[in-house]
């Protein structure tokens, strides 16, 4: 594709601008009443790097790769980060306890209506604090954007949720059994490790379509997508906790169970809006995590990214910790009443194609 194959982009026209501008002067709002939440309660902003050796090493995240040429005219591939995750952490490991990153974050094969190439995330993280205080801060945070715009109620798409109602806490487990009919945990050891076969039998049985090259994952992937996800956040917000181990790549088992861990997605008006971990700091733990996930990669799309050998050694000093990533600007979206993400952001990346 050359550069004039590019979508022509009219956000700049002034007509269009003047639609957006009510949409973007309260997400500067939003923006900073968030902020002054966080200072308020002794967090450190922090601003990360956005190059980084690798863009992070789930199986379905898609990175923007480029290469960093030195002086001399040495080469070394560098990505765009799909998350400030691994350097916050870093900080973490060097001493700070509470950071909260407003963080410009890239992630490839993504456009829609919720779906951006270039967006903002907000990750804080809380060391020595359970991921139970990360849940009290989305339920702060929704109110606070909601009121900062305005708004008596978040929506999308003519639903509506309820920011200042207590968010409802569902497992995961819980969900599925609700709303597809099946017994995840059934096909998970109690050491935590999946059956597929198990997983696959009752998904067929609820009428889900299984083909015979799906994992596990991508099983229990299109049962969250199709049965449950659809279902959740209406009325009021929705915590959706407890995911299986398999499926919470840098989350602690939980010790309640050992075959989930302590993950949780916060959704309202049935958009997937945060993602939440206590989080691993097993150096060798995670990085059989890693490598089980750049398999899976491997697998499906026939790439892989590095694995940050400086973030795995700085989980050996990093403290027990909680940390939340949200979508910020979809958060905009809700408390504004806007209809793609493109309305929500000052200058939206050139549409490059389907």
């Amino acid at each position: 594709m050359t550069a004039s194959s590019f979508k022509p982009s009219p956000w700049w026209q002034p007509g269009v601008h003047a639609d957006r501008r009510p949409f973007l002067m309260a997400r500067n709002r939003i923006r900073a009443a968030l902020a002054g939440y966080f200072s308020a309660g002794d967090f450190v902003e922090v601003d990360t790097a956005t190059l980084q050796v690798s863009p992070g090493n789930e199986a379905h995240l898609h990175a923007f790769a480029t290469e960093g040429i030195t002086t001399s005219g040495g080469r070394a591939p560098l990505y765009l980060h799909t998350s400030p995750e691994f350097a916050c952490k870093k900080l973490l490991a060097a001493g700070e306890a509470r950071i909260a990153c407003f963080a410009h974050v890239y992630r490839n094969r993504e456009r829609g209506p919720l779906h951006h190439p270039e967006f903002t995330m907000l990750e804080w993280y809380r060391a020595g604090e359970s991921y139970e205080a990360l849940m009290a801060d989305c339920a702060a945070l929704l109110a606070l954007a909601a009121e900062t715009a305005g708004q008596a109620s978040l929506t999308y798409r003519g639903e509506t949720c309820d920011p200042f109602a207590e968010p409802e806490r569902l497992s995961v487990a819980e969900a599925f059994e609700r709303y597809a009919g099946v017994d995840l945990l059934a096909a998970v050891t109690p050491s935590g490790e999946t059956d597929r076969d198990g997983l696959a039998a009752r998904a067929s049985a609820a009428g889900i379509r299984v083909a015979a090259d799906d994992g596990w994952a991508d099983i229990f992937s299109r049962i969250i997508v199709e049965k449950v996800e659809p279902n959740l956040g209406f009325g009021r917000p929705t915590i959706l906790d407890e995911y299986p181990v398999s499926e919470a790549a840098l989350a602690r088992p939980s010790a309640r169970d050992p075959r989930v861990a302590e993950r949780f997605e916060l959704y309202a008006c049935g958009v997937e809006l945060a993602n939440a971990f206590g989080e691993l700091t097993d150096a060798a733990e995670q990085r059989r995590r890693f490598e089980i996930e750049m398999a899976e990669k491997a697998r499906i799309y026939g790439e892989t990214y590095p694995i940050d050998e400086d973030f795995l050694q700085a989980l050996a000093l990093m403290p027990a910790a909680s940390g939340s990533a949200l979508g910020f600007d979809r958060l905009v979206m809700l408390a504004t009443g806007a209809a793609r993400i493109d309305q929500v952001l000052w200058a939206p990346v050139a549409d490059y194609g389907p």
